[in-house]
């Protein structure tokens, strides 16, 4: 097993973390009594009834980009509703 640079040192003081001792670090859940978590206020998050959603990667405009997220928090569910709204009224081309 590889030997860890003490994060203290003789003085008590916490040296700077590297990024070798960030990877080294467990979720807070995974480390912590579960009386302190509630104590803290920690709620686990229970599973997923169904998944509603399917992730995926696209390439966008950067106008696009730009316009939704200037929305703010949830500017990927609009952006996800103006594409439905989308479909109501046209069909996807298909290519072949």
């Amino acid at each position: 097993m590889t030997k860890h640079a003490p994060l203290i040192d003789d003085d008590g003081e916490v040296r700077e973390l590297t990024a070798a001792d960030l990877r080294r670090f467990k979720p807070a859940h995974h480390v912590l009594p579960p009386a302190l978590q509630k104590t803290l206020g920690m709620r686990a998050r229970g599973p997923q009834k169904a998944p509603t959603k399917q992730a995926t990667t696209i390439r966008l405009s950067p106008d696009v980009m730009a316009a939704f997220k200037a929305t703010g928090r949830g500017w990927q569910t609009r952006m996800d509703d103006a594409l439905k709204d989308w479909l109501q009224t046209h069909s996807p081309r298909v290519e072949g």
